[in-house]
């Protein structure tokens, strides 16, 4: 992997600065794309005409905002004008976009450049993309955001758009071995992106750093997001949660390590009893929402072109369209009322520690990975940024996930960088 590429902050420094244009950096991506994409297959579509115009322009103007001349993937399932938009699906293989989705077009706004569109599944479900995991080529790099994670793994972007629903930055950023933001719910605009559950959606970045994710994020929120240098956590709670049966014999011998290795910051995470109580229902929960959600943000899909969907989520729709309008309003209750639960008995500074995904990139032909650590916290909102502190013995990544009360946004990252320069201080 090519990994030598500076990141996203010290691009914008070096073309503020005049040590690189952005013309250069974009040239710099494009051919790393020309070496590796072959074997990796990350994108959908490279706009390399329009990225070097845009390059252009930006060179010949003032510093126009935090991205300035940084190169970005998007995933395919944002609309980015003149480009590819087709979420995965046969269904919009011709489809081009018109306009920018939301957010595009604020980091279009802050100087970045849309280099091109990075491979999703199919409408951000599970079917897998034709991507490959950069660090084994015979593994999944994950999903939904596959191309943006093993994009950045690479180096052929400093920055990536990426989208989770159950575990779509978190997972893949786990098995890339980079760093992925999922900020709190609706933090970042979602128009422009193909919906796939309104409850859950929420749109994040991937980098190779904690201080690249949250410049990125603050560029599309205008929140001061960087990690507080000087802050040490006195405590770090470690909450295995109730899914840790599903954790696969690599990530239990590298979690009891790391466990080890946080030393007298370690303790454990204690929630209050009726939260435990219904973080065992929760998974089933999240699981319910998407599929009944999904099945309405894709009606148009299933009803017109249904034998262009793959049989999962083909399947997936049909079971979420079953569900009774009273099950449907009882969901959408409990799922209120546990997040009220939770925002009213969690402390707003509150940061707890909890595995990525439950292993290592698993083979490709079998999926793009189990979502199952993720679920509780993506149902509920909170804001959570995988940090590759963990390996196999075989050297394969995973990841650390922090997550924390709604809105302490900056919490988690502060914690999350102070892990990387703890356990990853080169």
């Amino acid at each position: 992997m090519t990994k030598n590429a500076p990141g996203a902050i010290e691009t914008a420094r070096m073309i503020e600065s005049g040590e690189m244009t952005a013309t250069q950096a974009v040239r710099q991506r494009l051919e790393i794309i020309e070496q590796l994409e072959p074997e990796l297959k990350a994108w959908v579509y490279v706009d390399e005409s329009g990225a070097l115009y845009a390059a252009e322009r930006i060179d010949a103007a003032p510093v126009s905002g935090k991205l300035h001349g940084v190169p970005i993937a998007v995933k395919d399932i944002f609309a980015v004008r003149n480009m590819p938009w087709r979420c995965g699906s046969a269904i919009w293989k011709d489809r081009v976009a018109g306009f920018d989705a939301g957010a595009v077009a604020l980091a279009r706004g802050a100087g970045g450049i849309a280099l091109g569109k990075a491979e999703t599944t199919e409408f951000a479900f599970y079917q897998p993309t034709r991507t490959r995991n950069p660090h084994d080529p015979s593994r999944t790099p994950g999903g939904s955001s596959s191309g943006s994670a093993a994009a950045v793994a690479c180096g052929m972007v400093p920055l990536a758009f990426g989208t989770q629903t159950s575990g779509s930055i978190i997972r893949p950023a786990s098995f890339c071995g980079v760093v992925g933001f999922k900020p709190s719910f609706d933090l970042v605009e979602t128009g422009g992106v193909a919906p796939l559950s309104r409850s859950l959606d929420t749109v994040g970045v991937f980098a190779r750093s904690v201080p690249d994710a949250a410049l990125f994020v603050e560029a599309l929120t205008g929140l001061d997001l960087q990690p507080d240098a000087s802050a040490a956590p006195p405590k770090l709670p470690v909450y295995r949660s109730p899914v840790w049966n599903e954790a696969e014999p690599e990530l239990v011998q590298a979690w009891a390590a790391f466990e080890t290795g946080l030393g007298d910051k370690f303790s454990d995470c204690e929630f209050a009893p009726e939260i435990e109580a219904a973080f065992e229902d929760a998974p089933g929960l999240h699981a319910r929402i998407m599929a009944m959600e999904a099945a309405e943000a894709l009606a148009h899909e299933h009803a017109e072109l249904p034998d262009l969907l793959s049989d999962a989520l083909r399947a997936e729709l049909e079971k979420g369209s079953a569900f009774a309008g009273d099950q449907k309003i009882a969901d959408r209750q409990a799922m209120r009322s546990l997040r009220h639960l939770v925002d009213g008995l969690v402390p707003r500074d509150a940061v707890w520690l909890t595995p990525s995904s439950t292993g290592p990139a698993p083979l490709f032909e079998s999926g793009t990975g189990s979502p199952s650590f993720n679920r509780i916290w993506s149902l509920l909102g909170l804001p959570c940024c995988s940090v590759p502190l963990l390996q196999t013995d075989a050297g394969l990544p995973m990841g650390v996930q922090v997550v924390g009360a709604m809105g302490n946004d900056r919490g988690v990252l502060t914690v999350a960088d102070w892990l990387m320069s703890r356990f990853l201080p080169d």
